[in-house]
């Protein structure tokens, strides 16, 4: 069993910078995807930015030249570097881990942690 624990988030400036982080902890071998996404109030849950254990990162487009995604610890830890933040870019992010491409593929959710983007 996989569990995740976010940290980071809170109230941020529109223009500024934050930082979450995700500390996976349990049984986790071979390929994996971490990463976070999130969901603001009144739309879908949708891709912020992934990186698989190989470094490999994908990011959402509204994310794409302001946001960085990175691991360190051994893997098991991922970072998400959150710069130039719009309005638009509050809501609650979820911390991701997936074994796998397929919709078969073992995956884990942290509990959220909100962002919150003042104007």
């Amino acid at each position: 069993q996989v569990h995740l624990v976010e940290s980071g988030g809170g109230l941020v400036q529109a223009g500024d910078s934050t930082r979450l982080s995700c500390v996976a902890s349990g049984s986790i071998y071979g390929f994996n995807i971490m990463g976070w996404y999130r969901q603001a109030p009144g739309n879908q849950r949708e891709l912020v930015a992934t990186i698989t254990n190989g470094g490999r990162t994908n990011y959402g487009d509204s994310v794409k030249g302001r946001f960085s995604i990175s691991r360190d610890n051994a893997g098991n830890t991922v970072v998400l570097t959150m710069n130039s933040l719009k309005p638009e870019d509050a809501g609650v992010y979820f911390c991701n881990l997936r074994t796998g491409i397929s919709v078969e593929a073992s995956n884990y959710w942290g509990p959220g942690t909100q962002v919150t983007v003042s104007s």
